[in-house]
């Protein structure tokens, strides 16, 4: 076919007949070839043949048997209703595996609220006095007083004393009006625990802790504590002639109930609680929380709770005691105690709670003088 277009092409050219070919061509199938030619250049006609699927390679007979086939679930052998299958829970195909001791977990769905119920709050304590052996708030003070023991008065002969028998001796007078002025003052703020303190030794603070007790003992109604909290060099026990343990050591350090360390004066509305069994750190068991829960608890029980505590410039016992209870009373000693240890004592205290000075130790003939006279009037 292109030796035909060639011969064209040159005749055209120079105006010569076509010269004829050198061998015989069918026409019609030459025309058809130039359709099918300018069909395919026109149209862009592309004859594709059937692509056919690669077969599948036979199995070997050896690979037959490592083939792996899902199983479907067994039926239910029961007669109930059909179980449906659940899918499995994020992305799990299957359950993890536990030991026959676990106990089974149940598995909630995303989203689902667990029914978990809080925790019991424990089970709160009555504020009831914490003594060892209480029952209620209620009969705390009643089982408390019912078990304590009582001891007769019979005060060491050299102790100074007062006796409610001999009300118009002229000691007893002095300690009720100090009894006078506190009461007042307990109207104003609270006021159920006193410390009484002193500078130095020997300045009489264990005497006026003894008289004021005994002074506000004798007022009907009025339930008073005497507490030795002198562990150092206690004095209480001699000047009442009782014994000094089971006491305030003995029931901080959990050997005794409180009922078994107090004693009870007959007669009397006085309990004295002497200072116990000899220790070797009475400021560290003092820093117990036992000791704080009493101070805080014996208002419960008594009106008046006065603690004997050692000298300030000699111990720390008495200011830590002033920071737990309500006031303290100083007491000097007239003639003895200098204005340099009164001033360092107050400092010691930083003036925490204190309500006065007491000064002791006056002669009779200066300050006992108007109470002589008066009771030696005849009438």
């Amino acid at each position: 076919m292109s030796r035909v277009h060639d011969a064209l092409r040159r005749a055209e050219r120079f105006g010569s007949e076509p010269e004829e070919p050198e061998f015989a061509v069918n026409e019609a199938s030459v025309r058809d070839s130039k359709q099918k030619v300018h069909a395919t250049l026109l149209h862009g006609a592309a004859l594709e043949a059937p692509v056919e699927a690669p077969a599948t390679p036979p199995i070997p007979p050896a690979a037959e048997s490592l083939r792996v086939t899902r199983e479907e679930p067994a039926p239910a052998t029961t007669g109930g209703p059909a179980v449906k299958a659940e899918p499995p829970l994020f992305g799990i195909q299957e359950p993890l595996r536990r030991t026959a001791a676990e106990p089974p977990r149940t598995v909630y769905e995303p989203g689902q609220a667990m029914p978990i119920e809080p925790p019991k709050p424990p089970a709160l304590e009555s504020p009831v006095f914490h003594y060892r052996g209480s029952a209620s708030n209620g009969t705390a003070a009643a089982e408390l007083l019912a078990n304590v023991v009582e001891i007769p008065f019979r005060p060491a002969p050299d102790a100074h004393l007062i006796d409610w028998r001999t009300p118009q001796d002229t000691p007893s007078e002095e300690f009720r009006s100090l009894r006078t002025r506190l009461n007042h003052l307990k109207e104003v703020q609270p006021l159920h625990t006193l410390v009484i303190t002193s500078p130095s030794p020997a300045e009489g603070k264990t005497l006026t802790a003894t008289n004021l007790a005994l002074a506000q003992a004798h007022l009907a109604e009025n339930r008073v504590l005497l507490a030795d909290f002198d562990l150092r060099r206690p004095m209480i026990h001699t000047l009442l002639q009782t014994d000094r343990y089971p006491g305030l050591s003995d029931y901080l350090l959990g050997h005794v109930p409180l009922s078994a360390a107090l004693r009870k004066i007959a007669d009397t509305n006085l309990y004295v609680l002497p200072a116990g069994t000899p220790v070797k750190n009475p400021l560290e068991l003092l820093n117990l929380k036992q000791a704080k829960v009493l101070l805080e608890d014996l208002p419960k029980v008594f009106q008046w709770s006065i603690f004997d505590t050692p000298p300030l410039l000699f111990s720390a016992d008495a200011n830590l005691l002033s920071t737990l209870a309500d006031g303290t009373l100083l007491v000097v000693r007239i003639g003895e105690t200098t204005f340099d240890n009164v001033i360092r004592a107050m400092q010691s205290l930083c003036e925490n709670n204190v309500l006065g000075i007491v000064a002791n130790g006056a002669r009779a003939s200066e300050l006992y003088s108007k109470y002589t006279y008066y009771y030696s009037r005849p009438e």
